[in-house]
């Protein structure tokens, strides 16, 4: 007899805990590491998304489309890394601009929004490891308000249960679990900023109520692109969790705010 619809088996749970387990490991490893480490990381799980937006948009790799929107999300990445951002910019515009001739009209609609939603958070978390003095901890602390988030939305989800956030996107979000996300996430901020000398509190508390919004504004999004192409999950190279944009949908919509967020903060100080 199956399981019912929505219930974890023990050999589930177990799965979902060593991969998440090997993920944040393999990620903080890398954050410490800094570069290259970190843009290889980078470069691999961006390899990774572009396969499953690929597969759940209906873009056939081999074909020049899909090329384009490999280059154009890996190119910006590597120039990212050199420290050569025109070039960088250049790269993906001229990226979705080809892709924007080429194609059936689906298809290359799907391959611009790519080549810009999985191209500006690689290009956000390269730069801000890239700073000599803070680079690290600012990744770190993006990753950790993101996962806490992440954590907090499905306890809290989960054991109150409640009101549902957008039910006809993703049926299972409720608001106990925004509050409860937001609030770990807010918790994980403060923690930091407690342990880091120089960081205002207050301050990290503030940036981890509008990370953490957009974070979950991003799991929503993914929810969203799911449904609209009658998927359940975006890919299966992690398992018991299911794709790798299944895993970083809030670290995608989260990094570019936190890139601009530390170069104001940094202006004004």
């Amino acid at each position: 007899m199956g399981q019912p619809a929505g219930e974890r088996t023990p050999d589930t749970l177990y799965l979902r805990v060593v991969s998440a387990v090997v993920l944040v490991t393999v990620a903080v490893g890398a954050t410490w590491f800094g570069a290259p480490a970190f843009d290889i990381f980078v470069a691999l799980f961006a390899m990774a998304m572009i396969w499953e937006w690929a597969g759940m948009c209906g873009i056939r790799l081999n074909s020049l489309t899909g090329w384009l929107l490999g280059l154009g999300v890996l190119s910006v990445i590597l120039f990212a890394a050199l420290g050569r951002y025109e070039v960088t910019m250049i790269a993906g515009l001229a990226a979705m601009i080809l892709l924007a001739g080429l194609g059936g009209r689906r298809e290359r609609r799907w391959a611009v929004a790519g080549v810009l939603y999985l191209g500006l958070p690689c290009l956000a978390l390269v730069s801000l490891r890239q700073h000599p003095e803070s680079g690290m901890m600012h990744v770190l602390a993006l990753f950790a308000v993101v996962w806490a988030n992440d954590i907090g939305a499905y306890v809290f989800g989960r054991t109150i249960g409640g009101a549902k956030l957008a039910p006809k996107i993703s049926p299972n979000k409720t608001w106990a679990g925004v509050v409860g996300g937001l609030g770990c996430g807010i918790a994980a901020a403060a923690a930091i900023a407690t342990a880091a000398s120089g960081m205002s509190v207050m301050l990290a508390i503030l940036l981890a109520l509008v990370i953490g919004a957009a974070s979950q504004a991003g799991d929503l999004f993914e929810s969203w692109i799911k449904r609209r192409f009658e998927v359940k999950d975006s890919g299966r190279l992690i398992p018991g969790h299911g794709g790798v944009l299944d895993r970083v949908d809030g670290v995608l919509a989260a990094a570019p705010l936190a890139a601009i967020l530390t170069v104001a903060v940094r202006m004004g100080n």
